[in-house]
């Protein structure tokens, strides 16, 4: 039996997700500050010291989540499979080994489950919020769960 996708409409007003390792965290709040005013028309949510960092250097409110390695990258994936976000951009360094490596991947492969966009690094953050698709509404496919698990009952 294979999982049949299902169409919804992410919002004009996106949950977007901010996340960086340790030494990226300055390139991710440079990057953010400018594009404050794209920013700014989201509710923004970040992983403990990340979202700390943003709120004080932006003057913006920023939903702050448990640090990253305490949890806060697993408690924003079940966030994203939940629906409750719709973009992530996560500045992390592919050359730095981390402890919570594992954590990182498990999260990158929860968002393209769920096939929400994902930048990870300045480049693609660029692309992401110079994209119409930032301000309005879109429509994304997503795994089908409640119709497979009808099915297998």
């Amino acid at each position: 039996m294979q999982l049949q996708q299902k169409t919804i409409t992410t919002p004009e007003c996106k949950n977007v997700a901010l996340v960086a390792h340790d030494n990226m965290k300055p390139a991710l709040i440079d990057w953010a500050e400018k594009h404050k005013d794209k920013l700014i028309k989201h509710n923004l949510l970040a992983t403990g010291t990340t979202g700390n960092l943003m709120q004080k250097q932006l003057k913006v409110p920023v939903k702050s989540l448990i640090s990253g390695p305490l949890g806060g990258d697993q408690q924003l994936g079940g966030l994203i499979a939940e629906g409750k976000i719709d973009v992530l951009i996560f500045f992390w360094d592919p050359f730095e080994p981390m402890p919570h490596d594992p954590d990182i991947k498990a999260l990158l492969r929860v968002a393209a489950v769920w096939n929400i966009p994902i930048a990870c690094s300045v480049s693609s953050a660029n692309f992401l919020v110079s994209s119409p698709l930032f301000e309005s509404e879109f429509e994304r496919q997503i795994p089908d769960y409640e119709s497979y698990l009808k099915e297998r009952l």
